[in-house]
């Protein structure tokens, strides 16, 4: 199914196929199976409705599979399978007769193919296909809604799609405690998000849910919304303990809403507290508790970056964003901490307060940790007039591939010529993510070379040395295999352009 859903043509047909083999078996409870199987996967579902219905629509002969559905379903013979795909057929009285015949033979497994009916764009199809969902899902809500759920939310945007999604609501509504239970615990983002958005509006879930939910789940839009909703009843109920508990949260959003309902408990003191925390959003809230504390967060700041043991990554953080340029020389101490990740965050902060120490920056591109070199490489980004000019081709041939990287990203922001240069090196580079984004700058300056896309504000030059022809020239003799043959030969035919440019100057 995985293959299905993200496959072309070839794989949607493989799929019909493989139906239409089980519906040749004639074994009902083999075809429900099979239809089970496929409905569980909206995506699949709705690539098949898509496929099927493109290929009928061109020729009856094109598919003889899929005129075999279309003709059992006439004689009345068709079995659940064949009445599925022949739901999906480009003819709209097929399709209706599909829809009547779902109608006769109700089941659960085929109320995500009827779902798509709902949303033809035929009114007869439409219509009865609408009659037959309200049907079954006012008949057997505990039954049909949970396969038809998917299908009917990953359709929700369509033009015609809102009889669906009311109809799904209405079925969520007059469900079991138990089904919405088990929609919410399935794996599913959409039908979770719907039930609990749902569940929310009409007081489904305890205090307790809620901040159950804001700690573990795994879908970000469903843990902010219930960290909200909890520390909301938090604080109408008095409930200090759980906004104390869901301050501690690894959460930066969870804490963020639970620091705000101790504020809005009166709690400013507890507030405070959070002043060094690793969210912004959290330090922001716990500035405004201090700033009506009468509390000087900018101090406090400075005297916890000058204590080796007690700085943390929210100190530094502040700092940075609170206090003018002149407190970069309490931060340059820790470029040298033993802890990689102060390192890191002090090198960001130095350049957010833009005040970039050159030869104190440069040492740490051979760090050992590579999130100080991404930090030390984007606070030199600006500051490239005042680097060797060989520093970044050095760092290129670094053994370590993250030190390559850095070089790469040095010499891509200077002139055109000298960011193909570095491309077409990296290209044989043996790191294959590094090699991958060679190859992949490479082709594109290749291309702007002959249509530079509107988009582009450098274009690449018209002139080069004689020695970066020379090296060009070989990079592209030496990759051509790699680059392929259009791709060298627009390079090579901008090098002869480049080298007559080039003649043309030094004649005059």
């Amino acid at each position: 199914m995985d293959e299905a859903a993200v496959g072309g043509w070839e794989t949607r047909e493989r799929l019909v196929s493989m139906l239409a083999d089980i519906d040749a078996v004639a074994d009902e409870d083999l075809a429900r199976a099979a239809l089970t199987v496929v409905a569980k996967c909206p995506r699949v579902v709705v690539g098949l409705d898509g496929h099927v219905r493109q290929v009928a629509w061109r020729s009856p002969y094109y598919s003889p599979v899929l005129a075999g559905f279309a003709t059992r379903l006439a004689s009345g013979q068709a079995g659940p399978v064949a009445v599925a795909v022949a739901s999906m057929h480009g003819d709209g009285r097929v399709r209706e007769r599909a829809v009547a015949a779902m109608l006769q033979r109700p089941a659960a497994q085929s109320v995500p193919f009827l779902m798509l009916r709902t949303v033809d764009w035929v009114a007869p199809v439409r219509d009865r296909a609408r009659a037959v969902l309200a049907l079954l899902l006012a008949g057997d809500p505990d039954g049909c809604l949970p396969v038809a759920l998917p299908t009917i939310l990953a359709v929700q945007a369509r033009s015609r799609a809102g009889f669906a999604r009311s109809q799904a609501l209405a079925a969520l509504l007059s469900t079991s405690v138990e089904v919405r239970r088990s929609l919410f615990a399935t794996g599913d983002r959409r039908p979770r998000r719907f039930v609990f958005d749902i569940g929310l509006g009409h007081d489904w879930w305890t205090l307790a849910d809620l901040v159950r939910v804001a700690e573990s789940d795994a879908d970000v839009r469903i843990r902010v919304r219930a960290a909200e909703a909890a520390c909301r009843q938090a604080v109408w109920t008095r409930r200090v303990d759980l906004l104390r508990r869901l301050a501690g949260s690894r959460r930066a959003e969870v804490r963020a809403y639970a620091v705000t309902g101790l504020v809005r408990a009166g709690l400013d003191d507890e507030a405070v507290a959070y002043l060094e925390d690793q969210s912004p959003l959290v330090r922001a809230i716990a500035r405004d508790a201090a700033r009506r504390r009468g509390v000087d967060a900018l101090a406090r700041y400075r005297t916890v970056v000058t204590d080796p043991a007690q700085v943390g990554p929210g100190a530094i953080d502040g700092l940075a964003e609170t206090g003018p340029a002149a407190d970069a020389v309490l931060l340059r101490p820790l470029l040298t901490h033993p802890s990689p990740k102060i390192r890191s965050h002090t090198v960001r902060a130095l350049r957010q307060l833009g005040t970039g120490d050159v030869d104190a920056i440069v040492p740490l591109l051979q760090d050992p940790s590579p999130a100080v070199i991404r930090e030390a490489t984007a606070a030199l980004l600006p500051l490239q007039r005042r680097l060797s000019p060989q520093l970044a081709w050095q760092l290129l041939a670094d053994p370590r591939a993250e030190i390559r990287q850095a070089g790469y990203r040095l010499l891509r922001t200077q002139s055109t010529t000298t960011w193909l240069r570095a491309a077409l090196t990296l290209i044989t580079d043996s790191e294959p993510r590094l090699a991958r984004r060679g190859l992949a700058d490479a082709t594109r300056l290749a291309r702007d070379t002959d249509h530079p896309m509107w988009r582009r504000t450098t274009i690449p030059e018209k002139a080069v040395t004689t020695t970066e022809h020379t090296e060009l020239t070989t990079l592209i003799n030496r990759t051509s295999s790699t680059l392929g043959e259009d791709t060298a030969s627009l390079l090579t035919d901008w090098l002869a352009r480049t080298r007559t440019v080039q003649d043309d100057i030094q004649q005059r």
